[in-house]
C-alpha cells in the first residue's frame, strides 16, 4: 500500500512538473562572440511583427549609396514592410572605428536585425560577433563582411566580367576584333574578380585582342579622360568592355571621331542607357549591367523571412539586372530627365525581375504606389 501511494504521489508530481514547465517561456539559445562559427537556429528569432530592423551604412558620398539608402527608406513605408518592420538607418562614413561605434549604439537599442554595408570586410567582425551573441540577426550586403555568423547578400563579380566579355564576343563580326578594357579601382576585390571573369572569356576566344587595359576608377569623368589619353596610340577599336564610366568612354570615342557605334558592354549609368536608346536605330549593340542598389532591399526581405521562420539562415547571390539595346525602355530602365551618372539599375525589369520599383523611391526615398514584392532564392 505504501509503495502504491508513493508511486501515485510520484506520478502526480511528475505531471505537475510537466504542466508547470509548459508555462515557462523558453529562452532562445545564445552564442558567445568566441563561438562565431555557430549561430542560433532560425526559429530562435521568431516573434510577432513588427520587427525592429536597423541599416548600418558606411560611406554615403556617392550616387549609388544615396540611391540605396533612399530605396530602403521608401520600402519601409510600403506594404508589406509598412506593417512588418520599424526601420531606422545610420551612416558612419568610410571609417571602421566610426562604424564600430555606430554598431555598438545599434546593438544597445536591441533590434531584431541589423543590415550592414561595411567599411571593411574584416574590421567589423568583432562587433558583429557581439550582435550575434545577443541573438541579433546580421545581414551583410554589397561590401560584405567575413564574420561567420553574418548572412551575406551579393552578386557574382566574376560573372559580371564574364557576362560583359561574352556579349562582346557574341556581337563582334566573326567573333573577333580589337577590344579595350576599362577597369575599376586597382587592388579592390571587385576589380580583380571582374577582370578575371573577362580574361576567362578572352582565353577561349583567340580572335579577340585586348589592345589596351587601363583604369577608369568606376567614374565617368575619369574614364573619359583616361580613354582620350589612350586613343592617340591605339589603332582600330572594334569593341569596348567597361566596368564603370561607360558613358564617359563613349564620349571620348566620339570626340576623337572614332568609329561608332561599335559593340559596348558596360555598367548601368543612366547616360549609357540613354545612348543605347539614341543609337539603337543605327545598329548599336550594347549590354548594361551593374551592382544594384536594391541589394539593400533583398537584405531587408531576407531578414524579415528569417525572422518569420520562412527562410533558412543562408547566404544569397542574386543575378545582375540587365538590359540590352533590345530591352532598354525609357521611363522603366533609363530616364532622360535624370543625370547621366544616375544608376538606372535601382530597379530590375523583365518577367523574372527580383523586384520592380518606381524611380521616386531611388531619387527621393518616397514610397511607390502599391505593394513591393521581392523574390529571393
Amino acid at each position: 500500500m505504501k509503495n502504491r501511494s508513493m508511486r501515485l504521489l510520484g506520478a502526480v508530481a511528475l505531471l505537475g512538473l510537466v504542466l508547470f514547465s509548459g508555462l515557462i517561456p523558453q529562452t532562445a539559445p545564445r552564442v558567445s562572440a568566441s563561438q562565431g562559427v555557430k549561430t542560433a537556429p532560425a526559429h530562435s528569432f521568431m516573434h510577432a511583427p513588427p520587427y525592429k530592423i536597423v541599416l548600418s551604412n558606411s560611406f554615403i558620398g556617392n550616387t549609388w549609396r544615396v540611391e540605396m539608402e533612399n530605396e530602403f527608406r521608401a520600402a519601409c513605408q510600403m506594404p508589406p514592410f509598412k506593417t512588418l518592420v520599424t526601420c531606422s538607418w545610420f551612416n558612419s562614413g568610410n571609417d571602421v572605428s566610426a562604424q564600430t561605434k555606430q554598431m555598438d549604439d545599434i546593438i544597445s537599442s536591441h533590434p531584431d536585425a541589423i543590415i550592414i554595408n561595411a567599411a571593411s570586410p574584416t574590421g567589423l567582425n568583432g562587433v558583429i560577433g557581439q550582435a550575434c551573441a545577443q541573438n541579433i540577426l546580421v545581414v551583410s550586403y554589397d561590401n560584405v563582411v567575413t564574420a561567420p555568423c553574418a548572412l551575406k547578400v551579393n552578386t557574382d563579380q566574376f560573372q559580371f566580367g564574364k557576362t560583359l566579355a561574352q556579349y562582346l564576343v557574341d556581337n563582334l563580326p566573326g567573333h573577333k576584333g580589337n577590344v579595350i578594357m576599362v577597369t575599376g579601382v586597382p587592388g579592390t576585390h571587385v576589380d580583380q574578380q571582374r577582370n578575371a571573369g573577362a580574361d576567362s572569356v578572352w582565353a577561349q576566344n583567340s580572335g579577340v585582342k585586348v589592345i589596351a587595359r587601363y583604369s577608369g576608377m568606376w567614374a565617368s569623368g575619369v574614364a573619359q579622360t583616361a580613354t582620350a589619353a589612350q586613343l592617340a596610340s591605339l589603332g582600330k577599336i572594334d569593341g569596348v568592355w567597361c566596368q564603370g564610366g561607360t558613358d564617359g568612354v563613349i564620349r571620348a570615342l566620339m570626340a576623337a571621331h572614332r568609329a561608332f557605334p561599335i559593340p559596348v558592354a558596360g555598367e548601368a549609368e543612366n547616360g549609357f542607357r540613354q545612348m543605347m536608346l539614341q543609337y539603337k536605330s543605327k545598329g548599336f549593340k550594347a549590354i548594361s549591367i551593374g551592382q544594384p542598389p536594391f541589394l539593400v532591399l533583398v537584405s531587408l526581405e531576407l531578414a524579415v523571412e528569417v525572422l518569420q521562420g520562412k527562410h533558412a539562415k543562408a547566404n544569397i547571390t542574386i543575378p545582375f539586372p540587365s538590359v540590352t539595346t533590345n530591352t532598354v525602355r525609357e521611363g522603366e530602365t533609363t530616364f532622360k530627365s535624370l543625370a547621366s551618372s544616375f544608376f538606372a539599375d535601382f530597379t530590375d525589369s523583365g518577367p523574372k525581375a527580383t523586384l520592380k520599383l518606381c524611380v521616386n523611391a531611388a531619387v527621393s526615398g518616397k514610397p511607390c504606389p502599391g505593394s513591393l514584392k521581392i523574390t529571393i532564392p
